[in-house]
């Protein structure tokens, strides 16, 4: 959780907030096909529903009032992948930002598999 001190009061942004909004970002990429996870049980990488993408989501709080953010998606096959990793990088920052007024330090996409 980020606690940000305003003039009026004091604001706290969840992890959850974080997550939902990186998940959006993420998928809303052109080749995106949604966030992975890999599952305990059987170690395979599983397609998240919508309403789960925040499990491919990990957030990391720094000293420094930022965070910074960790990935895992499926692609679609044919994407290029380092243009398609440089988009999703740049928009998650962008919409972080823009929606919660907190700086993202780093973005680091996995790109755990490729579906048809």
């Amino acid at each position: 959780m980020i606690n940000l001190e305003g003039t009026r009061g004091e604001i706290n942004i969840s992890g959850d907030v974080f997550k939902r909004l990186v998940g959006e970002a993420a998928i809303n990429c052109f080749g995106v096909k949604g966030m992975a996870m890999r599952s305990v049980s059987d170690g395979l990488v599983h397609l998240l529903k919508r309403e789960s993408m925040g499990k491919g989501v990990y957030i990391t709080y720094n000293s420094n009032s930022s965070v910074s953010v960790e990935l895992h998606i499926i692609v679609d096959q044919g994407v290029n992948i380092p243009v398609l990793c440089h988009s999703i990088i740049s928009e998650v920052k962008y919409k972080v930002t823009s929606v919660t007024g907190v700086a993202v330090d780093s973005v680091d996409v996995y790109v755990d598999s490729l579906e048809l």
